[in-house]
């Protein structure tokens, strides 16, 4: 299977600018054979969290490490080829997933067992250390009936300017009345390549709250999708994002509602300065028969130069007849009647704009459960307003 995942990978074109979901964002430049199998780690990276955590695993060049003392129901170990649910989700159906597909070495299985409930979250660090080498991992989460925890996965580099190819999968299966937390942090250095995707099925009244805090890469893309799969299923999307120099972020969402009386909220604010762009292009599309859906998508962003770019391209595909469907996207600058009124009071232009941006975010900070999680989200997006 690998062998035939390698040629499909090889006999697969990279993305062009001529490709609808990929007209934003050029990947001139970019080889993906140019990174080397990396097989060492250069060191730890410290967290930007601060989580007391039921358990911890750690993914880099070298391997994957699980800590000791995984609480009982849970599985919470390295991910092999043989599980069912493997690739369930994420099809190889472009070069980039195809990549990931055919050589990801290190995973990660989270499996916590039915009615099990817990109250810390678990923890996975993927950390890409070594210069010009490439990182691929996958994780599969599976939530069985009645479960309520949390899984909190930290992208981090070693270095500031540590030049990588990263490339991972996340797939996510929510049993009938289990509710998920997925929080992804994303710090990587802003001279790696970064693709990612993300799929969950929901099942029938299970729930699914998803995360997204986007601070590093270079340039690539992140993709989430979430299937709402069977009647009373929910899904939320929660995402942050701020970009500066040359950085280019790239979201492409995808909320599917294929049965009646689903619900998904999906709400995403980006900040960008100097000359950075970002990219997001968000889909709802309600089946046949998915009666009663009620999905909502909004993203808004936030300008502090004149120079930076972002695109907002929000999609409907309705084919039922009783759905509450809306979305809405925009784009602003600093107010600058607000700017004025708090530098009359004395505070310098970094300051004010710091407050400004943490105003903005503040409603979708405000729809994140995990306290530690939300206070690092909120210090990291004002950390990057410059000190004057």
């Amino acid at each position: 299977m690998r062998t035939e995942l390698l040629e499909a990978y090889r006999a697969l074109p990279l993305p062009t600018t001529r490709d609808e979901h990929w007209r934003f964002t050029d990947l001139a430049g970019f080889d993906p054979d140019a990174f080397a199998a990396a097989t060492a780690t250069a060191g730890t990276v410290p967290s930007m969290l601060d989580l007391d955590v039921a358990a911890s695993a750690t993914i880099d060049e070298s391997g994957i490490a699980v800590s000791e003392g995984v609480p009982d129901g849970i599985r919470f170990e390295p991910l092999t080829d043989d599980h069912p649910l493997l690739g369930s989700l994420v099809r190889p159906d472009d070069k980039l997933r195809a990549h990931n597909a055919a050589v990801w070495e290190h995973g990660l299985l989270v499996q916590v067992a039915e009615g099990v409930e817990l109250e810390k979250p678990l923890y996975l660090r993927v950390a890409s250390n070594v210069p010009d080498g490439s990182l691929f991992w996958r994780v599969l989460v599976v939530a069985e009936p009645g479960s309520r925890f949390t899984l909190v996965q930290e992208l981090t580099s070693a270095e500031d300017d540590l030049v990588a190819y990263v490339n991972g999968v996340v797939e996510v299966v929510v049993h009938d009345g289990a509710k998920t937390e997925i929080v992804n942090v994303q710090r990587l250095s802003r001279a790696a390549w970064l693709f990612a995707s993300c799929h969950a099925r929901v099942e029938r009244d299970a729930e699914l709250d998803w995360v997204e805090g986007g601070f590093g890469s270079s340039r690539g893309k992140v993709w989430i999708q979430n299937d709402l799969a069977d009647r009373g299923a929910t899904s939320r999307v929660t995402g942050a994002y701020f970009a500066d120099g040359e950085q280019h972020l790239d979201y492409d969402t995808y909320q599917l509602h294929a049965a009646p009386d689903t619900t998904s909220d999906f709400a995403f604010k980006g900040a960008l300065r100097d000359s950075a762009a970002t990219v997001w292009r968000g889909m709802i599309r309600v089946e046949e028969g998915a009666q009663k859906t009620n999905a909502y998508q909004e993203n808004r962003n936030l300008l502090l130069s004149k120079t930076a770019t972002a695109n907002s391209i929000p999609g409907l595909e309705i084919l039922a007849n009783d759905v509450r469907c809306t979305h809405g996207a925009t784009l602003s600058q600093v107010d600058r009647e607000q700017l004025f009124y708090l530098m009359a009071r004395g505070l310098p232009r970094s300051e004010a704009e710091r407050l400004i941006v943490r105003g903005f975010f503040q409603d979708v900070l405000d729809r994140i459960e995990l306290l530690p999680v939300r206070e690092a989200l909120g210090a990291a997006l004002e950390a990057r307003i410059p000190q004057s």
